[in-house]
C-alpha cells in the first residue's frame, strides 16, 4: 500500500501487506453512487442449505493461538490480512465522510507511529513532575500553553488538562461549575451535546433545558425567564461554541448581559464555554465576538479529534487556576495530585496535539478555516440553486439540508439526521471534489425519491425562509428580506430588545 495515501497502520503492517492483495472489496475510487450494489468489506459466506454463516464473526473473533510454530505464522498472516483489509475499508469510509465532525487529513502523523511502541500514561497533573518515567507531559503543557494564549488567560492564572475528548472535557468544567456554586442549576440548551444531559443526571444537578432559535442557538429570552424564576439560586450555564447539528453560536455577551440584567452577580454564576465543534472556527475569526477569558466564564473545553484531526479521540480542557484546588487531592503512589476525570491518561493524544500545531501554527489553522468556511458556502449555494431546503449559520461550517429517505444514501455519505434534517460538516479534509461528487449523487437520486411525493417540509426546523417546500418555496421573510434568506440578526436585535431599555446598535447579518 502507498504509505504517501495516510492510511496504513505502521511499518509492521506496512511491510506484512505485501503477502497479501488489495481489499477486493474496496470501493474507493469507483462512482459516487456504485453503493446500489456493492459487497460488504468481508462478506457473508452461504451455506449448501442457503443459510448465512457465521464467517463474519469468525473473521474477528478473538481465538487462541496454537503452540505449533507453522501454525503461528499462519495465524500472523491470517491477523494481518483481517487488518490490512480492515484498513482498505477505513480508506473507502474515508473518502465519502461528510456527516461526523472528524478531519480525515492525517497522513503527517505517521511519522509519529514509532511512538505506538512505548506504553506512555499521563497519570495525575500534567503540571505535576511523576516518578513515572513514560509520560509526555512536557508536551502536555506546551499544547495547553498555546490553547490558554488563544483563549487569553495567562500562564499563571490558569489550569488545565488533556482529555479523552469533548465529553470528558465537559464533564470536569460542569463538575468545577457545581464545586464553586454546590447549589446551582445547570442551564443549557435543547441543541446542547448530549453529554450535558448525562452530566446532570450522573451528578444528580437540577437543570433548566432552554429553548433555542430556528438557527440553534440559545434562545435568551427562555434563558432570562428560566433565571427569573429561580433567582434564589446560582446557575451553571453551559454555552454552546457550535451546536452538534446546526453549528450555531450560542452568543456569550448576551449571556452574559442576561445574567446581569437578572440580578446575578460575578460569584452567583458560573460559564461553562463547549467548544468542541467551532472553537478551533471562532478564534481565527474577526467578524465573531470572541470566546475568553477576559468575559467572565469559568472554563473552556475543546475537541482534538475534530477540526485538528488526531487520529484519536482527544480533547482539552481549560479553566481558572483558583477553580482547581476545590477538587485536587494528593495521591502518594503515583507522586502527583488527583485533579482529572479520568485516572490513567492517553500519553500519545499530547504529542499527536504538539506536533499538528507545531506542523500547522496559528497560520495554518486559519488557512483550513477560511477553506473549510468558503466550501460551506459553496455547498449551501449549489444545495439552494438545486432548489433543497437548507441552512448555513453564519460563520459555521455545519450545512444543514433536507434528510435523504434512502437510508443506503446516509450511510454511504455517513450523514448525521435528526428529524427532517441531515447536515453535512464541512471539515478540512472536505475538498470542492468530494462535495461536487455528493451534490451529484444527492441531485441524482433525489429524482427518484419525489418523483411522487413531495420533499419534507423544514419550516419548524430551519425557518419558513430557508424552506423551500412547496408550501414555504416563496415566502416574504419578516423585514423585507429576498424569499429563503433568513434574518439571523433579528434573534440577537430581539432578545436584546426584550431585555434591554434603550436599543443598541446591532451589525445585521445574514444566515446565508
Amino acid at each position: 500500500m502507498n504509505k504517501a495515501d495516510g492510511y496504513t497502520s505502521g511499518v509492521v503492517l506496512n511491510n506484512m501487506a505485501a503477502f497479501f492483495p488489495v481489499n477486493k472489496f474496496s470501493t474507493n475510487g469507483r462512482g459516487p453512487s456504485d453503493y446500489d450494489n456493492q459487497a460488504t468489506m468481508i462478506p457473508d459466506h452461504t451455506d449448501d442449505m442457503g443459510g448465512k454463516s457465521h464467517q463474519l464473526e469468525e473473521d474477528f473473533a478473538v481465538v487462541e493461538p496454537k503452540d505449533d510454530e507453522s501454525c503461528a505464522v499462519e495465524r500472523l498472516h491470517h491477523l494481518t490480512k483481517i487488518v490490512t483489509e480492515f484498513q482498505d475499508h477505513l480508506r473507502e469510509r474515508a473518502t465519502n465522510h461528510l456527516g461526523y465532525p472528524g478531519n480525515h487529513n492525517c497522513s503527517h502523523y505517521l511519522a509519529l507511529s514509532t511512538l505506538l511502541q512505548f506504553n506512555i500514561n499521563n497519570a495525575g497533573d500534567p503540571f505535576k513532575k511523576s516518578d513515572h518515567g513514560l509520560h509526555s507531559k512536557k508536551f502536555e503543557v506546551g499544547v495547553l500553553d498555546w490553547f490558554a494564549r488563544l483563549w487569553g488567560i495567562d500562564k499563571d492564572e490558569y489550569w488545565g488538562y488533556i482529555t479523552n475528548g469533548g465529553t470528558e472535557s465537559n464533564f470536569h468544567g460542569i463538575l468545577l461549575g457545581r464545586e464553586v456554586l454546590p447549589n446551582g442549576i445547570l442551564y443549557t440548551s435543547e441543541e446542547s451535546h448530549y453529554s450535558l444531559f448525562k452530566i446532570a443526571k450522573m451528578y444528580r444537578m437540577d437543570s433548566e433545558t432552554i429553548a433555542t432559535l430556528a438557527t440553534g442557538e440559545m434562545d435568551c429570552n427562555d434563558l432570562r425567564d428560566k433565571l427569573l424564576m429561580n433567582k434564589d439560586r446560582p446557575a451553571i450555564i453551559n454555552v454552546t461554541i457550535g451546536t452538534t447539528f446546526k453549528g450555531a453560536l450560542d452568543d456569550l455577551d448576551l449571556v452574559v448581559h442576561t445574567l446581569t440584567h437578572c440580578g446575578f452577580s460575578d460569584n452567583q454564576f458560573y460559564i461553562h464555554c463547549d467548544a468542541a465543534i467551532s472553537g478551533f472556527v471562532v478564534p481565527f475569526l474577526k467578524q465573531v465576538p470572541k470566546f475568553t477569558f477576559k468575559k467572565p466564564i469559568g472554563s473552556v473545553s475543546i475537541s482534538g479529534h475534530k477540526f485538528l484531526g488526531c487520529p484519536m479521540p482527544c480533547g482539552v480542557l481549560i479553566t481558572r487556576r483558583i477553580y482547581i484546588n476545590l477538587i485536587s487531592r494528593n495521591i502518594e503512589y503515583i507522586a502527583s495530585f488527583d485533579t482529572t476525570i479520568a485516572g490513567s491518561r492517553n500519553g500519545h493524544s499530547p504529542i499527536f496535539m504538539w506536533y499538528v500545531l507545531n506542523l500547522k501554527g496559528r497560520k495554518g489553522l486559519e488557512q483550513d478555516v477560511q477553506r473549510c468556511l468558503r466550501n460551506a458556502q459553496y455547498l449551501r449555494h449549489r444545495l439552494k440553486k438545486a432548489g433543497i431546503s437548507s441552512m448555513l449559520n453564519e460563520m459555521s461550517i455545519t450545512v444543514v439540508f433536507e434528510r435523504p429517505p434512502d437510508d443506503e444514501f446516509v450511510r454511504h455519505w455517513q450523514l448525521q439526521c435528526l428529524r427532517n434534517m441531515a447536515h453535512v460538516v464541512v471539515m478540512p479534509h472536505v475538498t470542492v471534489e468530494l462535495l461536487e461528487r455528493f451534490l451529484y449523487d444527492l441531485t441524482r437520486k433525489r429524482n427518484t425519491w419525489y418523483g411522487k411525493v413531495q420533499p419534507p417540509c423544514l419550516a419548524e426546523d430551519i425557518g419558513i425562509c430557508n424552506c423551500v417546500c412547496p408550501v414555504h418555496a416563496y415566502p416574504t421573510c419578516k423585514g423585507g428580506a429576498k424569499p429563503r434568506r433568513a434574518l439571523a440578526a433579528d434573534r440577537t436585535w430581539l432578545q436584546l430588545e426584550a431585555i434591554m431599555p434603550i436599543k443598541p446598535k446591532v451589525q445585521t447579518y445574514f444566515v446565508y
